[in-house]
């Protein structure tokens, strides 16, 4: 989907809700998503999304709120940040003057579980999360595309440190009952997601474990 394509797209999802106005909202969004620190957080990211969404539309309740939802889930990136989604579900009650109190709170609401940190409350949050996991089930090469780019996010991080981190979000995702709540994402990606998972935790652990193992070799103790 072109720009031009992405902003009509968003000005009339804003619009039949009540929205005002659409452009000025867009061009702040997208300034946001645009920022030198992103490389996974980006358009590109929200335009996955919503082809995701779209595929499955005809099974999503309130796939308008949902969409809304996922447009502004990280429109508020700082990488080191823990609170990037609860700035971004303020930024999106900042600009929704107009919407109903109900949509605003739902919407919110979706944005806020995207931390991933617990299971969603109800079908528009539980859709929004599972597109935003969507890459997970992606081909071993998109995968790892998308790790690199998540990786370019964090350069301050030592390649220790950042491993740590990532394997302990992964494992966490692992060791959950099922990856996805919807039973279409389960459905369609719940498998190939923990293959992608294993795997990299696999190769996390790996370079750990070598990692000090040289650790020992230099100081010769190995």
């Amino acid at each position: 989907m072109s720009s031009s394509g992405l902003r009509d797209r968003f000005c009339r999802l804003w619009h039949a809700h009540g929205g005002r106005d659409a452009g000025q909202v867009f061009a702040g969004l997208a300034a946001h998503y645009a920022e030198p620190q992103r490389h996974y957080h980006t358009l590109a990211h929200i335009r996955r999304c919503l082809r995701t969404l779209d595929h499955y539309r005809a099974s999503v309740p309130q796939p308008d709120l949902v969409e809304l939802a996922l447009w502004c889930h990280d429109v508020i990136y700082a990488p080191a940040a823990r609170d990037n989604e609860a700035r971004s579900a303020d930024w999106w009650r900042a600009q929704a003057a107009g919407f109903a109190p109900a949509s605003v709170d739902l919407v919110a609401d979706a944005i806020l579980a995207t931390t991933h940190r617990q299971p969603p409350t109800g079908a528009v949050a539980a859709w929004t999360v599972d597109i935003d996991l969507a890459g997970l089930a992606l081909s071993r090469s998109s995968f790892a595309r998308d790790g690199r780019k998540l990786r370019a996010e964090r350069p301050e991080l030592g390649e220790a440190e950042y491993g740590a981190g990532e394997r302990a979000f992964l494992s966490g995702l692992l060791a959950r009952a099922r990856i996805y709540y919807t039973e279409a994402l389960y459905a369609d990606g719940e498998a190939r997601a923990r293959e992608n998972l294993r795997r990299r935790i696999a190769t996390l652990t790996g370079a750990r474990h070598a990692g000090a193992a040289g650790g020992l070799s230099a100081l010769g103790t190995g």
